[in-house]
């Protein structure tokens, strides 16, 4: 992480897959690791985890949020993993106030920083030193309400906070197969390429992913596809101001979970030059079983 504060912050989503990945030193791991060293320090991270989906739009808002362990069947040090980044309550104020009129509720003490969240910023800012807030996932909207809330968060980019999206383009946990650590399936890959394209070079064709032939399949159900659209309509929102996605790193895992990642405005060379796959699910629950 650099100490210098630009006049933007970058952005990004991060494909999480399995929280053991909180634990493991793979290709995955490795290029978060790449991220946060290069990322200038933020005021705050602003994450939106495919894990608070619920049936409003809300942000966090204590000053010191719990770290969840909402998960099941992995082994004990993963529950042990503590994430004891502050919060930023006057945070929440501020995300209420650029995205009127769109209603955003205060969050004091039911939620905190969960897997979706932490799983990744272990590796990202290990220290844990700078306040992490969640933007809730609106479960009663459609693909355009977040796509169009992510744009309306840009302003908070120029203001030293860090937004990121979590989650993965492709999570379908009933068709994982463990033996497939690296791989996936056709459509899979399909879906994700697709994705990728649209990311570079139209983000906001992203929310009409929807017709795409294997959005059934890929996205069964939608809170791991949503975070997606936040950068998706950062990126969209940045572009007449020249901004760039990247691909962080890409690739598959267990044939129907997409890791790949991708940055906006913050290029990271040869982060995703490793070879160590993605981390193992959980070997005695159903992978659709354990909230990954």
């Amino acid at each position: 992480m650099t100490d210098s504060t630009p006049t933007r912050m970058p952005a990004a989503f991060f494909g999480h897959g399995s929280p053991m990945n909180a634990l493991d030193d793979n290709r995955y791991t490795q290029a978060w690791r790449a991220f946060g060293r290069s990322v200038p320090r933020p005021r705050a991270i602003l994450v939106v985890s495919a894990h608070w989906y619920i049936g409003a739009t809300a942000v966090t808002a204590m000053p010191r949020p719990r770290t969840i362990h909402d998960f099941f069947g992995f082994p004990q040090p993963l529950f042990d993993v503590d994430y004891p980044a502050p919060g930023l309550p006057e945070l929440a104020d501020e995300v209420s106030d650029i995205v009127e009129p769109t209603w955003v509720g205060a969050d004091i003490d039911s939620w905190g920083i969960d897997h979706g969240t932490w799983s990744v910023l272990v590796h990202a800012f290990p220290d844990a030193d700078i306040p992490v807030v969640q933007l809730s996932l609106n479960a009663m909207k459609p693909l355009d309400y977040h796509l169009d809330l992510g744009a309306k968060l840009a302003p908070l980019r120029d203001s030293g906070v860090l937004i990121v999206g979590s989650g993965n383009t492709v999570h379908n946990l009933a068709g994982a197969n463990p033996h497939l650590p690296d791989e996936g399936y056709d459509w899979a890959q399909r879906f994700d390429d697709e994705a990728k394209a649209l990311m570079l070079d139209d983000p906001a064709g992203v929310g009409r992913l929807d017709a795409h032939r294997d959005f059934d399949t890929a996205v069964p159900t939608p809170d791991h596809f949503l975070p997606l659209l936040y950068l998706a309509g950062l990126a969209d929102a940045g572009r007449s101001d020249g901004a760039t996605t990247d691909v962080l790193i890409e690739g598959c895992a267990y044939g129907s979970l997409s890791m790949t990642a991708y940055t906006l405005d913050l290029p990271c060379p040869g982060a995703g030059d490793g070879s160590t796959p993605a981390a193992e699910l959980p070997a005695d629950v159903p992978a659709d079983g354990s909230n990954t």
